[in-house]
């Protein structure tokens, strides 16, 4: 691993909001399943810092990022209060069609006073605007993600998507029915995980 590949630091601030971020999910997670039982006392490594990873690919001259599958608000909120100091006219539209879900994601939007809108909505029918930018985590195969993708960003936009252990399977099944610029990065938080950023995508 690139010795210069690390974690982005994060200010008092940001970090402040994380932790009120993590207290709400806490919360929430008693009455509804937004993370299993057996990762909420490993939520920063196995969630929050799984998501801040993501934050160098943003490209900086985004102005919208769409997440789907938000669910607990990885990567969606966690990108969001990250990039709210560096980033703040970045706008997040957080796709979770589950409303019980959908209502946690705007009380961490509305608590936390973040600039994110969110779509309780299937990904194949939203209302949300074409974003410079996708995110998904730990949602479909990545030929399936890039469908998504397709439809969801302007053509010239970036999706960041952090994949496990089966990815070159899923890798040389969407090269099959997609043409794609692709970099692999290493997860720092999976030994077996990698970040996927793709660009240019278009059917075969």
């Amino acid at each position: 691993m690139p010795s210069d590949f690390e974690l982005p630091d994060v200010s008092r601030e940001t970090s402040a909001r994380l932790t009120a971020f993590s207290d709400l999910l806490i919360k929430w997670n008693r009455t509804i399943n937004l993370v299993s039982k057996s990762q909420i006392n490993d939520l920063k490594t196995r969630h929050v810092d799984d998501s801040l990873q993501l934050l160098p690919h943003i490209p900086s001259d985004a102005k919208v990022l769409t997440d789907i599958g938000s669910g607990g608000g990885f990567p969606g909120i966690v990108l969001a209060i990250a990039k709210a100091e560096t980033q703040p006219s970045l706008h997040f539209q957080l796709i979770e069609s589950d409303q019980r879900k959908a209502a946690f994601l705007r009380t961490a939007v509305c608590t936390l006073s973040l600039n994110a809108t969110v779509f309780c909505e299937r990904i194949e029918q939203t209302t949300a605007e074409p974003a410079d930018c996708m995110t998904a985590r730990a949602l479909a195969p990545l030929s399936n993600l890039l469908a998504f993708a397709s439809g969801l960003m302007v053509p010239e936009g970036t999706a960041i998507l952090p994949k496990g252990r089966h990815f070159e399977t899923e890798l040389e099944d969407a090269q099959k029915a997609w043409h794609f610029r692709h970099q692999i990065y290493p997860s720092l938080t999976d030994s077996d995980g990698q970040v996927i950023v793709v660009k240019d995508i278009r059917r075969a």
